[in-house]
């Protein structure tokens, strides 16, 4: 899922974004709730009108920004409180206010109000933060009301086994549409990542779709798929983008480089996105180095395509039986030997 904070996926038209395959978007209710205000997208007719995207959508319940924006607010059992980054005025979220403003933004699918803890954190801090997670998930089912919405959990549980199996189960139990898996990509190894999918997954419905929150990486993603997990959203393809890099074939390439200064080669000739199939590397490479927007739109678009193929390759390779073959285990150093 390309993330759309702000009801647009940055740098990037609607119609651009569909060309590239992308099937779902995420948007943030924290800053959508800032800017312009729920209020004004459900006079819009919603968050699918308001954007001009037609795909399914997934609303995050801004608890996320109670991890990423820990300076800025307060926390206790009853919900946070932040202060408006913009203006200085205090924010009241509760689970209840998150439930209500998805509500009104119309997703498809809405996210329960979590407590993020950092990494690293103690026992006792990861211990409080998941039993305010379960609550608050009971006071969001409670709150939700919308019956053309889908509410997932998420678990919690930090790097502390037992804690992210008890999460599991808790958040498992409410028997939701979907869960998710949340507290990852937040400064632990990747391999702590690795054992936190392979100790929750099992632990959730085999029938409902799993969300790794916050991964995009093609090793990661491959790694989760392989134990089990169905969706993503990530920042990195738009913002690799927005900083001269493209994806290609699972590296990163910095076009400011003047080894593409002459190249008059597609960025990847098996690509069919706008970038690959109408420019080439010495054209983009050219408006990179002159700071034209337009070069910074083509890689983004570029670096969406890439991830929506991976992942549309190893869904294909799961119905032919040949994911393992192909896919896992994945291998970083190597990525000619895989098929996508």
């Amino acid at each position: 899922m390309p993330v759309g904070t702000l009801a647009t996926v940055k740098g990037i038209s609607t119609e651009q974004l569909a060309r590239t395959g992308a099937q779902m978007v995420l948007s943030n209710t924290y800053h959508l709730h800032l800017q312009p205000g729920e209020d004004i997208i459900a006079a819009a007719g919603g968050l699918h009108r308001f954007m001009g995207w037609d795909g399914p959508m997934l609303t995050d319940s801004g608890g996320f920004q109670v991890f990423s924006l820990g300076n800025l607010n307060r926390i206790d059992d009853r919900g946070v409180v932040f202060r408006n980054p913009r203006d200085g005025r205090t924010i009241d979220l509760t689970p209840e206010r998150a439930t209500a403003i998805q509500m009104a933004l119309g997703a498809d699918v809405a996210m329960a109000f979590d407590q993020c803890p950092p990494y690293p954190a103690t026992e006792n801090d990861v211990i409080d933060a998941s039993r305010r997670t379960h609550s608050w998930l009971d006071r969001c089912v409670k709150a939700h009301t919308r019956k053309d919405q889908a509410l997932f959990g998420i678990v919690q549980g930090g790097c502390f086994p037992h804690l992210r199996r008890d999460s599991a189960r808790a958040v498992a139990s409410f028997d939701l549409p979907g869960i998710a898996i949340g507290g990852v990509s937040v400064g632990e190894p990747v391999e702590e990542m690795h054992r936190i999918i392979r100790d929750v997954t099992p632990l959730l419905p085999d029938d409902r779709p799993r969300y790794l929150m916050g991964i995009g990486t093609l090793r990661e993603m491959a790694v989760a798929v392989a134990n089990g997990i169905d969706l993503f959203d990530c920042v990195l393809p738009t913002r690799l983008g927005r900083h001269g890099t493209a994806l290609v074939n699972g590296e990163r390439w910095n076009l400011r480089n003047a080894r593409f200064r002459h190249d008059h080669t597609p960025l990847d000739p098996s690509c069919s996105c706008l970038a690959c199939a109408a420019h080439t590397r010495a054209y983009i490479h050219h408006l990179i180095r002159s700071e034209e927007l337009l070069g910074l739109t083509l890689l983004s678009i570029h670096n969406i395509t890439q991830l929506v193929r991976f992942t549309t390759a190893m869904g294909q390779a799961i119905q032919e039986g040949c994911f393992a073959e192909n896919f896992a285990p994945w291998e970083p150093e190597s990525p000619a030997h895989h098929t996508w």
